[in-house]
């Protein structure tokens, strides 16, 4: 109930935000004398947008699953390591009150990491490589779930779900508009309509612009969110696990990356790349989070 009440807030937000971005711009009347019908447009924004967010999010576990050729742990048939893995999940996720335990699976890659994915939390996956499993002693993995249960319970593959989709469709509103408007521009005094593939490039490269600049307010949100599961983690496994495990990476930040790995599931990561700007970044970095939890 909670998480469609601020669906409807976002959506309500959004068509109040650039209902006043046009008409501070007057870009409004503008648009009415062209005839562009912007009502039009923001609705088709909004269905596309938020529906092309949550439909990523309804198969993201299969996604990550098939994508990522992420072996799932049969509980009837498991070796002691998997056994130690999926027993540290289930512990963590019933001291978190969860109702059902996350799905849990191992991936083969070097890079030490791991992520949660899921449409909601009595859906949900955890994930580890096999590079973590090598490079880790017990306590140190038993915290990196600790963290990954962590975004799972607080949500945010819903919340930040529900980001991506405002932006998408913000994205797909000012291109569609900003493109025709171009196009007509362009076509000065001439009465004939715009190039269909005039405006369409436009729009396209429209999109990309936009794009990059909402993957910046998207990151954002992403960065915040891990300090969030890492406060979480610590009150499971407590700072100095937390933090124990957070040095550990930091030992490891040159380790090879799995070039299969896909990027949507960049975000819930418990590393991100070391290379990418802070800006950028789908994670803060290791040293601000660590003192994050020393302080």
């Amino acid at each position: 109930m909670k998480r469609m009440f601020f669906f409807a807030l976002v959506n309500i937000a959004v068509l109040m935000t650039i209902s006043i971005i046009l008409k501070v711009l007057g870009l409004e009347p503008y648009m009415n004398a062209r005839g562009l019908g912007y009502e039009g447009v923001l609705v088709w924004s909004l269905i596309w947008g938020m529906s092309g967010a949550f439909i990523s999010l309804l198969l993201s576990k299969t996604l990550a699953i098939r994508g990522m050729g992420l072996t799932v742990i049969d509980e009837h048939s498991m070796n002691p390591t998997e056994r130690d893995l999926v027993e540290s999940v289930h512990r963590l996720a019933t001291d978190s009150h969860m109702a059902k335990m996350p799905t849990v699976a191992i991936y083969d890659s070097p890079d030490i990491n791991a992520f949660a994915t899921g449409p909601s939390k009595n859906n949900s996956l955890v994930a580890v490589s096999t590079g973590l499993l090598r490079n880790m002693n017990r306590e140190e993995v038993n915290a990196v779930l600790a963290h990954e249960v962590s975004h799972i319970v607080n949500g945010d593959m819903v919340t930040m779900t529900l980001i991506q989709g405002v932006i998408n469709s913000f994205v797909l509103f000012f291109s569609r508009i900003l493109g025709q408007i171009i196009a007509n521009s362009l076509r000065g005094d001439d009465e004939r309509s715009p190039s269909f593939m005039l405006q369409f490039a436009i729009e396209m490269v429209l999109q990309v612009a936009f794009g990059i600049l909402g993957s910046l307010v998207v990151n954002w949100f992403s960065r915040q969110r891990e300090f969030r599961a890492d406060a979480g983690a610590s009150g499971l496994v407590g700072n100095l696990g937390m933090i124990a495990a957070l040095e550990r990476l930091k030992l490891n930040t040159n380790a090879p990356v799995d070039t299969k790995e896909q990027a949507a599931f960049a975000s819930l990561k418990i590393s991100g790349s070391s290379k990418l700007s802070n800006l950028f970044s789908t994670h803060p970095s290791l040293d601000e989070r660590i003192a994050r939890l020393s302080n």
